[in-house]
């Protein structure tokens, strides 16, 4: 009698087969996908639980902004620009620039976002990235004072998601810092007897720049799991995202958390602080070295 074998096309038509099968029941039951890996130790994208993205760091490649940088985590990709222009300072505080940061989700970034005015997760994620670089003082708003009470730059700091897979405020920061240490700025002086500023192009300056924030964010799940760097698909499932921000000497200068309280309170921040400032070590410490 002779032996069975099973053909090379009906091998691929059974992983076929079994692939959809996979994600059909990951969009009806995406909870219990995710939970089915983790009582593996594993995640759906083959990564450990502290396990973060491949990051790549681009920078000059907008030759209209005055600083700009493209940067990939994992598949989420970010592209910012930084545009400068002259303005009047405010009357309370007349040696004060301004920095004004801005991330726009835009629907050709991803499903879940659709087109019209910023959705609510563009505003939030906009204003969490101020905090970080108003509180990290990446670059003194003094330092971009022209003549006081006369003129100052401000600095529109454009980020825009071209691909989504999670974790956009990580590669957000990430890409707002490079563009801003790549930013360079024509010497600009103001002249009282004809009440203008004249720029220079021939003399162009690089920013003060203080401290280098950057973020590693971690979604906890189900209470129990704490997972580095969460993917669009984990992000839904999760019942808290914490960002521990790092400046450029490894201190922490900034904890934010949006969701749900935290099951092990202190504990579970701690573990957090200590992946992130591990992570910082271990392979972040020169990610701005190229910019």
């Amino acid at each position: 009698m002779a032996a069975t074998s099973t053909s090379p096309s009906s091998s691929s038509l059974s992983a076929e087969q079994d692939a959809l099968k996979a994600l059909t029941f990951q969009r009806l039951h995406p909870k219990t996908y995710l939970e089915r890996f983790l009582s593996e130790d594993l995640r759906p994208d083959g990564r450990e639980f502290d396990e973060w993205r491949d990051i790549s760091v681009i920078v000059g490649s907008i030759s209209t902004a005055d600083g700009s940088a493209l940067v990939r985590l994992g598949s989420t990709t970010v592209v910012c620009g930084v545009k400068a222009e002259l303005a009047e300072p405010e009357l309370d505080k007349p040696q004060d620039g301004f920095l004004v940061p801005n991330l726009d989700l835009p629907a050709i970034c991803s499903p879940r976002f659709k087109p019209g005015p910023p959705t609510d997760e563009a505003q939030v994620l906009s204003d969490r990235l101020n905090e970080v670089l108003v509180a990290s003082g990446i670059v003194p708003t003094s330092s971009l004072c022209i003549e006081p009470g006369k003129a100052v730059w401000v600095l529109y700091v454009d980020a825009t998601c071209i691909n989504y897979d999670g974790n956009a405020f990580d590669a957000t920061l990430l890409a707002m810092v490079a563009a801003l240490k790549n930013t360079r700025l024509p010497k600009a002086t103001y002249y009282e007897d004809t009440k203008r500023t004249i720029c220079s192009r021939k003399i162009m300056e690089p920013l003060p720049i203080g401290r280098l924030p950057t973020s590693f964010s971690f979604g906890i799940f189900d209470g129990t799991h704490i997972l580095a760097d969460p993917t669009s698909f984990e992000e839904p499932l999760l019942d808290t995202t914490i960002s521990v921000v790092i400046d450029e000497n490894g201190g922490l200068t900034s904890v934010m958390q949006l969701g749900l309280g935290i099951v092990g309170g202190d504990d579970v921040l701690e573990k957090c602080i200590e992946a992130a400032k591990e992570c910082w070590r271990t392979s972040r410490n020169s990610i701005y070295g190229t910019s």
